[in-house]
């Protein structure tokens, strides 16, 4: 009984070189990102007021507007900083049961990241909003807990939509 090649046979040579030659399988898996998203990626301690305006620039008062109004019109809500190895240090609007909005600055703008239950979005797709925006969350990737959509905020235009989402977000509580 045969179980393969041996050592000094020339088939065991030629299966070493095909093994060799062939070329790595490309990985089901999705690819990484090597470039880090946010500003701010020193672990031990979340970013100052002025480091924070300084990183923003013109975006700056954008995200002072849309943390005061959020806080107004769906508070009450906490603030809480985290930090991730990905994103750095990302603020936290959290309401009692759950987080509304994560805010990552980034330089001369922030992301609004939101996960939006079915509900919500079928009511973001009811209430319109700029083509742009609303393709980010057709193409948002769909989880048990709903689509997660990173909006970038550098325009009054992107910070009234962000803040449209934010208030549908808020009234559709499970």
């Amino acid at each position: 009984m045969d179980c393969g090649p041996h050592p000094g046979d020339d088939r065991a040579d030629r299966l070493r070189a095909m093994v060799a030659k062939r070329k790595p399988r490309p990985t089901q898996s999705r690819p990484r990102a090597t470039a880090r998203c946010g500003m701010f990626h020193e672990p031990s301690m979340p970013p100052a007021t002025a480091d924070l305006a300084a990183a923003l620039g013109a975006a700056h008062p954008h995200w002072r507007r849309f943390t005061d109004d959020v806080h107004l019109s769906c508070g009450p809500l906490v603030d809480e900083w985290s930090f991730s190895r990905a994103f750095g240090w990302t603020l936290r609007l959290k309401q009692p049961a759950r987080v509304l909005v994560y805010l990552t600055p980034c330089a001369s703008h922030f992301l609004a990241s939101f996960v939006l239950g079915e509900g919500a979005y079928k009511a973001i797709r009811r209430s319109g909003g700029p083509a742009a925006i609303m393709a980010l969350i057709d193409a948002a990737p769909k989880y048990a807990e709903g689509r997660g959509v990173r909006i970038p905020v550098r325009t009054k235009a992107d910070l009234e939509c962000v803040l449209k989402i934010a208030g549908i977000k808020a009234s559709n509580a499970k």
